[in-house]
């Protein structure tokens, strides 16, 4: 119910744009351009140290400035129509990994529910369904198309990550995912794609490559929103991103 409410209050409140403030909008052409530009600004990423088993990860946006507000706004304010622009972001990194032909499966980092529950709605989850939405009116994957599979889940609770080094982080979330009873059929000998709206150490996306694979699934790869600057190969954002203070 907090999430429709949160939509409610959208359609008859003044809004200003999530990324940069400005008024009567809640994301302007600009902050839009710096999340997607169709998805030519994705790129891969390498977080440093870079984890043992961590797929190849491509990001769509660095995690700076007008990004991190937006993706701030749409997971801990509840900014649900945020989803679609944060989707297409997500959408360009998922095209950068060149999954190839056939049923194209996303897999969503699972949140705690406690953290679901708290918020009104599950972000990456949210995301996802967006971001399949983007790749299936472009074409991408054939068949059944693009679609999200949500059958990851926590087998126990882990510690809050922030403040913690890689080692630490890693060290917490091992063992921490399981696939859902039952849905390991819909893996097996399947390609997957992970997702989540953001990559620091790896750590989470380690843990969920390990869980899918136990459970009989491919992962081709992982793709996410963002991630810091410093990730992006060359050390290099991607380019014409207004505000990241990056040279275009």
């Amino acid at each position: 119910m907090q999430g429709v409410w949160r939509e409610l209050a959208g359609l008859i409140l003044p809004v200003a744009c999530a990324g940069c403030g400005r008024p009567r909008t809640e994301l302007c052409e600009g902050c839009r351009r710096a999340l997607a530009r169709d998805g030519r600004g994705a790129r891969r990423v390498r977080p440093r140290p870079e984890p043992a088993g961590l797929p190849r990860v491509w990001a769509g946006a660095p995690y700076a400035d007008e990004v991190r507000a937006v993706l701030l706004a749409h997971k801990e304010r509840g900014a649900m129509r945020l989803a679609g622009p944060l989707g297409a972001a997500l959408a360009g990194a998922v095209r950068g990994l060149r999954p190839g032909g056939g049923p194209l499966l996303l897999v969503p980092v699972p949140s705690a529910r406690r953290s679901v529950a708290g918020r009104g709605h599950d972000p990456v989850r949210r995301i996802a369904l967006a971001a399949a939405g983007a790749l299936r009116r472009a074409g991408v994957g054939e068949g059944a198309g693009a679609r999200v599979l949500p059958v990851l889940r926590q087998r126990r609770a882990v510690a809050d990550q922030a403040g913690l080094s890689a080692r630490q982080r890693l060290a917490n979330v091992t063992g921490a995912l399981e696939v859902r009873g039952g849905a390991a059929r819909l893996l097996t000998g399947q390609p997957v794609v992970l997702v989540d709206d953001l990559v620091t150490t790896g750590a989470t996306l380690v843990e969920a490559a390990r869980a899918v694979a136990a459970a009989g699934g491919r992962v081709t790869g992982a793709a996410v929103v963002a991630a810091p600057v410093s990730a992006f190969e060359n050390r290099c954002a991607p380019r014409g991103l207004p505000g990241n203070g990056i040279p275009t």
